[in-house]
């Protein structure tokens, strides 16, 4: 098993319901793991992805290493955030947990996907293709998030906190990326007038850098603009890349001290 547990964290989350989306593989197992140890007893840790195989063992893992020590109940949810009926078991799976009984309700909303990164913008004449595209990297976020906090209304002694998991594309543009760059800077905005809305609700865009996973393979082999391609694959080579582990320990780290303004967009290379 991958080692994905900084030994310099300190401190806690406090009792916790800690939903985290794309749970199964690459960055959103590995902030399942980190997070697994920085929750309280009693605290229940929800892992959502389509892939019920990959889940399960995601969860036997955390539980072999911290199931028994710190009590935490671990539950998976195989969905598919891109139709309606996924949001709609996420949530129901939520609202399982009694709000009376947690300190935090924190969102970690990591799933997205690439997209076509073959073609460029004015290839894609097709709405029906845009429009499910959009569906699970932006309508879903948007939906789920919106229902969570419904669920978990604000009252004293509740913390909430929504993560977007982001990216440079948010505020880049980047050739032959034009879903993700559409999908990653649609959600940042759509997070920051939530901050804006919600002032008790804490509110964080963290592009975590370029890291070493299954989508960053698909950039390098599918990009369509050479530059682009090239680029990463000189990365990869130069060892440039970041590890799940290193990106999500600076995340845990600013879930920690809890001192960054609400809304914010924050690169790992900035902090």
């Amino acid at each position: 098993m991958e080692d994905v547990i900084s030994g310099e964290s300190c401190g806690d989350l406090g009792r916790a319901l800690c939903i985290i989306t794309g749970a199964s593989k690459g960055y959103g197992r590995t902030l399942a793991f980190q997070l697994s140890c920085l929750l309280k007893p009693g605290s229940v840790l929800l892992l959502v992805a389509r892939t019920a195989d990959q889940l399960n063992e995601v969860k036997e893992d955390i539980v072999t290493l911290y199931g028994g020590q710190n009590k935490l109940d671990v539950r998976c949810v195989q969905a598919d955030l891109e139709k309606t009926e996924g949001v709609e078991k996420t949530l129901q799976a939520a609202k399982e947990t009694s709000s009376s009984e947690m300190e935090h309700l924190l969102l970690i909303n990591n799933a997205a996907s690439l997209g076509d990164v073959s073609r460029f913008a004015q290839t894609f004449t097709d709405p029906a293709e845009v429009n499910r595209y959009l569906s699970l990297n932006v309508s879903a976020a948007l939906s789920l998030t919106a229902g969570v906090l419904q669920a978990f209304p604000r009252r004293l002694g509740l913390r909430r906190t929504v993560v977007n998991i982001s990216s440079l594309c948010a505020l880049k543009p980047f050739p032959s990326w034009v879903l993700y760059c559409t999908g990653k800077a649609a959600r940042d905005m759509m997070f920051r007038v939530l901050a804006e809305e919600e002032p008790d609700v804490r509110v964080l865009s963290y592009a975590p850098g370029p890291l070493d996973t299954d989508m960053q393979l698909q950039a390098r082999r599918f990009s369509g603009d050479l530059t682009l391609r090239r680029s990463f694959c000189s990365m990869c080579s130069e060892g440039q890349l970041l590890s799940c582990r290193e990106s999500g320990a600076k995340l845990m780290k600013l879930l920690l001290k809890d001192d960054f303004p609400s809304g914010a967009h924050l690169d790992f290379y900035e902090l």
